[in-house]
């Protein structure tokens, strides 16, 4: 039996402890603005981490949970970067609502999805490096970041750093439905329109007003036509507000945006040209606040490289990864804008992360434990 072999078989071996180490994940809740919950997550990520020969450190946070970076390895010169997020989009009781639980090939519940699937096979990988005595070809850290779901506003620098300390950058993030590693990423930026115009009397005075409310009606129409499939670019007004009352006319309304970009070009093309969006209705003021969150996570034929070497890795344990990218972004985005090569989806194959059914497929979990393995202990 090859080497390659040996590993996997060792992995689906111990996928009982991977499934017990998933539902320890998953039962410890943690959604990203409740400090108190995600903090537990982190001190327990960070026991299990040094138990498996890691040296943790605990990088607090004011707002946010707790953030963990993890370094293990050999000594010398370069690293590799993992990086992970220990948040979800649940609030503490959706597990009482939805438990944990396997059935029909299927771990299903809160978070196993998003990214929690990602986690416990990072925990699996590291468990059989230490047991067969695998080293990984670079030193290698880890970063958990705790607020991952809402843009991740304090640990980007924290990830920036050691982005830039890196020869490449694994996230464990899921892979696309089809079980692709995600080789591109859009951008993702966000604004808030804001519309002032004059109150007055809906009956009595409707003449004298300037509807806030009509004018964003113009506006959001001028945004949602920025959207262009072939390219690429999506714009969305997702939240609408404003008036106070139906005899008012509004003085105030206001709209949340989302934009999504592949590349930089087309995101400095649409930034500019929401930029110039001025009011259609003399007197009215509008304003818009915000920009880019994340950068794209262009395709570039560094990333490619990573693919494609890594398909090499699969296919020598008899089975066959795709390349492909999404419209969402992750923290990979990040390291991606620094110049340091970036493959992305190596976490749980599975289904409707932030949605009802959330599942990764049992079968899946050693297999992909096992690339990651590989991938550790080549890539340099």
């Amino acid at each position: 039996m090859t080497e390659s072999g040996m590993l996997l078989g060792h992995l689906q071996a111990r996928l009982p402890v991977i499934l017990d180490d998933l539902r320890v994940l998953v039962e410890q809740e943690s959604p990203s603005l409740d400090k108190r919950a995600v903090d537990r997550l982190a001190e327990y990520l960070g026991n299990r981490m040094s138990d498996l020969g890691a040296r943790v450190e605990l990088v607090p946070s004011r707002h946010y949970g707790n953030h963990l970076r993890a370094r293990w390895g050999p000594s010398g010169p370069g690293q590799g970067l993992l990086l992970c997020h220990t948040d979800t989009v649940w609030p503490v009781g959706e597990v009482r609502r939805r438990s944990f639980r396997v059935s029909d090939g299927w771990a299903w519940g809160p978070g196993t999805h998003d990214m929690k699937g990602g986690i416990a096979q990072l925990l699996a990988a590291l468990g059989v490096m230490r047991e067969l005595a695998i080293d990984p070809a670079l030193p290698l850290v880890a970063i958990f970041n705790s607020e991952e779901e809402v843009g991740s506003p304090e640990s980007r620098e924290l990830i920036e750093e050691e982005g830039r300390r890196s020869r490449f950058c694994l996230v464990l993030e899921p892979p696309t439905g089809e079980g692709n590693l995600k080789t591109f990423r859009k951008g993702v930026g966000g604004f808030r329109l804001r519309v002032t115009g004059r109150p007055a009397h809906a009956g009595a005075d409707h003449a004298q007003g300037l509807s806030a409310i009509q004018e964003l009606a113009h506006q959001v129409l001028r945004l949602h036509a920025l959207t262009d499939y072939a390219a690429g670019v999506t714009v969305n007004v997702g939240v609408v507000r404003g008036g106070s009352r139906s005899n008012v006319v509004a003085e105030v309304a206001e709209a949340d945006v989302d934009f999504r970009v592949p590349s930089l070009a087309l995101a400095d093309a649409v930034l500019g040209q929401m930029k110039t969006l001025g009011p259609i209705t003399p007197g009215v003021q509008v304003s818009l606040e915000g920009g880019l969150n994340r950068p794209p996570m262009e395709r570039t034929p560094a990333i490619v490289a990573l693919y494609e070497r890594a398909a090499v890795l699969a296919a020598e344990m008899g089975f066959a990864v795709g390349e492909g990218g999404t419209g969402g972004a992750s923290d990979g985005n990040f390291v991606a804008a620094l110049g340091t090569p970036v493959l992305d989806g190596l976490g749980a194959m599975g289904h409707g992360g932030h949605a009802l059914d959330e599942r990764v497929l049992v079968e899946q979990l050693p297999w992909r434990s096992a690339l990651l393995v590989r991938i550790m202990q080549t890539f340099s």
